[in-house]
């Protein structure tokens, strides 16, 4: 296997589209995998090149490069509305993980349990992605198909994940069954801005509660123009298309319907800074 560490996206692309191998940079999806299969003939490591990595405002979006680490994300300084992101960077395995690990890796493998896509979806993100005719931009509800799944083409990679800057104050609340270093069971991530005590707007996305992490576009308007007092019983109120969720050995499927909505409930009032009773 043969191990290339190109210096320019472009020479990245290239040695992508010859076939040289696979993109690798974090690497910790890919290894572990390695058990399961035969190797891949090489590996195009990424993370020499530069604008791949950090987080920066261009225009009217936050830039977050391919490459950028979760503990690049942890310690960056961000608005309030990236503080959901910031706290499922906390969450994304070991702290050993979270130096090597990207958020771009973290979208390509595309588990319904991966604990940064819930909190991109609630911000709304897209993803960038630069291939030989240059770079087009999905959605991130687009981008991840299924699971395992993404709508990459085998000449691309994912270049940069973009959010678009907005008001509001997010939040991010992970069920385990333990603390630390642990599949979610269910995970809620918030984003929203209020004015007066009311939710003006409100964005929520849940993941490992279905095949692909979902939006919930109906509650989020059913939240608009309520206080705090309203969050809970509209919640309990409201239909939740897309939520699927499957029994295994961490939890059954109607446990994980019922803990949706205490924690959509939690992070709602989490992003409004508002205590809520455990």
């Amino acid at each position: 296997m043969t191990l290339h560490r190109p210096e320019s996206l472009d020479a990245a692309l290239r040695l992508l589209a010859d076939g040289a191998g696979v993109i690798v940079a974090g690497g910790t999806d890919l290894y572990p995998g390695l058990r399961d299969g035969a190797p891949p003939k090489g590996m195009i490591d990424v993370t020499r090149i530069a604008g791949l990595r950090g987080i920066g405002r261009t225009g009217p979006f936050w830039r977050i490069g391919a490459a950028t680490t979760w503990t690049d994300v942890v310690r960056a300084e961000l608005p309030p509305l990236f503080d959901g992101l910031r706290a499922a960077a906390r969450e994304v395995g070991s702290v050993q993980i979270q130096n090597a690990g990207t958020v771009a890796g973290n979208l390509v493998n595309a588990s319904p349990a991966a604990d940064g896509v819930p909190a991109l979806l609630a911000l709304g993100a897209e993803v960038e992605l630069a291939g030989p005719a240059g770079t087009r931009r999905l959605a991130l509800g687009d981008f991840i198909t299924g699971v395992r799944r993404t709508a990459l083409h085998e000449d691309e990679m994912v270049s940069a994940v973009l959010v678009p800057d907005a008001p509001g104050r997010g939040s991010f609340l992970k069920l385990g069954a333990r603390r630390y270093l642990v599949i979610s069971i269910v995970m809620v991530s918030a984003v929203v801005e209020a004015s007066g005590g009311r939710i003006r707007n409100a964005s929520v996305a849940v993941g490992a509660g279905s095949p692909v992490a979902v939006r919930l576009p109906g509650l989020e308007a059913s939240l608009r123009g309520h206080l705090a007092g309203d969050v809970a019983g509209i919640v309990a109120a409201a239909e939740l298309p897309g939520i699927d969720p499957i029994d295994d050995v961490r939890a059954s499927a109607g446990y994980r319907r019922e803990a949706v909505r205490t924690l959509v409930t939690r992070a709602v009032l989490d992003a409004m800074e508002v205590a809520h009773v455990a």
